[in-house]
């Protein structure tokens, strides 16, 4: 995927937000959008999610399944939580059986029969999360996703990112709080002066460097090194192709 040339602006007299921004995300990135509040963050994120339409230039190669959690759930709406997951998952076409899957993971199983008004910013907050996860999106955006979130969701939430990457999905975050800078892989982008820029990685002290190696193999013995190299402490991103093909 790619934010090619991109500008943007809310209103034809008010000032450039972003201006010639590019960002070229691969299958299996994981990526973190930083920078000062205010910068555009949020903006790009919603661009990146097909939410909001350039001024100029393009998003190109968009995964055709988007999840999105913005960092206010709209929790303002006549449903129960459970009417409500119901309700995305009938728009999304994805089974019923999602709804129970990741209430459980993200522990909100006792918000189903609450009502959405009634909920604190955190319990709204999952129930965002839930329904970007509804669909297994191939990009998944969020917007500081661990705002409010009790300890056990935090801890969670890491691993269903890298669940996605690993599947070849494409996964775009801001988050100030930083609960995902020690994640192996992480890709890092600063939003300044209406501009985006690629940070470098941060080594820590007496880590050595990371090197990035491409390496082609058959597609059933794909899984199986995988598996091996993770266990040896490697980070494995397997192509959208070659896991689509070892899932058929």
């Amino acid at each position: 995927m790619r934010i090619a040339s991109v500008s943007f602006r809310y209103g034809r007299r008010d000032p450039w937000v972003l201006s010639d921004a590019d960002l070229v995300l691969g299958p299996g990135d994981v990526a973190e959008v930083a920078g000062p509040n205010g910068t555009g963050k949020s903006t790009l994120l919603r661009l990146a999610a097909g939410l909001l339409r350039p001024v100029r230039g393009r998003v190109e190669d968009r995964p055709r399944v988007v999840g999105y959690a913005p960092e206010r759930f709209p929790a303002d709406q006549p449903f129960t939580v459970a009417a409500y997951l119901r309700h995305m998952a009938a728009v999304r076409r994805v089974a019923q059986d999602a709804i129970g899957h990741w209430s459980e993971r993200l522990g909100m199983d006792h918000l189903l029969g609450r009502n959405l008004p009634d909920l604190s910013k955190g319990s709204a907050h999952k129930v965002g999360l839930a329904q970007a996860l509804l669909a297994e999106p191939g990009l998944l955006v969020l917007d500081e996703p661990f705002a409010g979130l009790d300890a056990a969701t935090r801890a969670e939430l890491p691993r269903i990112i890298a669940e996605i990457s690993a599947r070849g999905g494409i996964v775009v975050v801001s988050d100030h709080q930083g609960d995902l800078r020690d994640f192996p892989g992480l890709r890092r982008f600063e939003v300044r002066d209406r501009a985006v820029r690629a940070l470098e990685p941060v080594e820590k002290a007496g880590e050595a460097p990371l090197t990035v190696l491409e390496v082609a193999v058959p597609t059933p013995k794909a899984a199986e090194l995988a598996d091996r190299l993770r266990a040896e402490g490697c980070t494995v991103r397997i192509t959208a192709r070659v896991a689509r093909e070892a899932a058929e």
